[in-house]
């Protein structure tokens, strides 16, 4: 069967492709000693909260299962929009919330409406593999541009300017970033939208770890620098839903028709029972919760790091949000006579039975020589992935 150059030019999300083998490594340790420990995948180890619970149970005890309007319940959009200005002291508009179906289909959603064939869209080199796919599903190119830990593995307003051309349409954007957990700082992200506007592009950003920041410097939302720029955001990370598939998005006044146009016949619209549970998420007693979770999430940042450096599994940055880290594995395949990361990973994952992310995914400057853990996990796994990694390396 003939399948489009479009679908050829998407690559395997090897992220996945790791997890399936841990997956059978698992299975096959299961009843060991020393049975895995999953720290590749960036999944809260926390469910929904008692109340977002109750009110899905409710949701479907009364019937509330048929469609929303394709932008979302308006009670949602609002409670968002209430969320935005306790949170961050910005004012958000409910009409330019748009719901959906996560924060996949808002990116989808936003590429659709504003990437014609042949434009280019700027990326930071390390950065999530997904979203340079859905530049990819609009027939654009991604274009990814190397960083350094100097720059926090963020673009600066310097490297847009140097690479931008006439096929350049914008530029996407995360903060704080998978894999690496680091944000753009503030002054820095306002140069580099000012450059894009300049030239009439689009700037897109994904702040689906927001709500996970943990450095005041950071934390702000890039809402606060126009109406013009386009924000990607989720339920799953913060809220801690990531199968309840629901996300939204922030777009100027004027797209909102035309993302509703698109989302009218690629979605219909998002989960009915997970945009009424989504509303208990922002009641007192969910979002005390949210902020004792975010807590102990910075707690086990601050003991894997350092634990990581001195195994010589190098942070060169430390992570400001989300549950990353970043680490230069270099000094490691050189102990254990591996050539780079993704046979590093396969060693840790078949003789620690620890299953971590090899940089492959993430781009192609230097990512060979990097590796991503997630330490959305609690804190003895955490405590006993160091012990095992200790005595692999030893």
């Amino acid at each position: 069967m003939r399948v489009t150059e479009r679908a050829r030019r998407i690559e395997p999300f090897y992220v996945m492709e790791v997890a399936k083998a841990a997956s059978a490594v698992a299975a096959e340790v299961a009843l060991s000693e020393s049975p895995m420990i999953f720290l590749n995948i960036g999944e809260p180890d926390f469910t929904a909260p008692p109340l977002v619970q109750e009110a899905a149970v409710k949701a479907i005890h009364d019937g509330l299962s048929h469609y929303t309007p394709a932008t979302g319940l308006p009670e949602l959009r609002e409670r968002i929009s209430a969320w935005y200005a306790s949170r961050f002291g910005v004012s958000v508009p409910a009409g330019r919330i748009v719901v959906t179906a996560g924060a996949s289909a808002a990116l989808q959603l936003a590429c659709l409406a504003l990437i014609e064939r042949g434009d280019e869209v700027l990326m930071p080199d390390p950065s999530y593999p997904c979203n340079r796919h859905f530049v990819a599903a609009a027939d654009g190119t991604a274009v990814l541009i190397p960083t350094t830990a100097a720059e926090r593995f963020q673009l600066s307003a310097d490297k847009v300017l140097e690479a931008w051309n006439p096929r350049t349409r914008g530029v996407l954007l995360a903060s704080p970033s998978n894999p690496t957990g680091t944000s753009i700082a503030p002054d820095e992200l306002r140069r580099i939208h000012e450059v894009v506007s300049q030239r009439g592009g689009i700037t897109l950003i994904d702040e689906i770890y927001l709500g996970l920041s943990h450095d005041d410097l950071y934390g702000h939302t890039a809402l606060a620098l126009d109406d013009q720029l386009i924000s990607i955001n989720s339920f799953s990370k913060y809220f801690n839903m990531t199968g309840w598939r629901l996300g939204w998005m922030v777009v100027p006044e004027a797209l909102v028709p035309v993302i509703e146009r698109l989302a009218q016949n690629l979605f219909i619209c998002p989960s009915t029972i997970a945009q009424y549970a989504a509303l208990a998420c922002f009641e007192a007693e969910s979002l005390a919760e949210y902020e004792r979770r975010r807590a102990e999430f910075k707690a086990r940042r601050d003991y894997f790091i350092p634990a990581l450096n001195a195994l010589g599994l190098t942070v060169p940055v430390m992570p400001d949000g989300a549950f990353y880290a970043w680490a230069d594995c270099s000094a490691a395949c050189a102990r254990l006579g591996v050539s780079g990361s993704w046979d590093l990973a396969f060693e840790i994952m078949n003789r620690a039975h620890v299953a971590v992310t090899p940089g492959r995914d993430f781009g192609h400057a230097d990512t060979g020589h990097f590796i991503r853990f997630s330490t959305a996990n609690s804190m003895p796994q955490l405590h006993s992935a160091i012990d095992r990694l200790k005595a692999l390396l030893a």
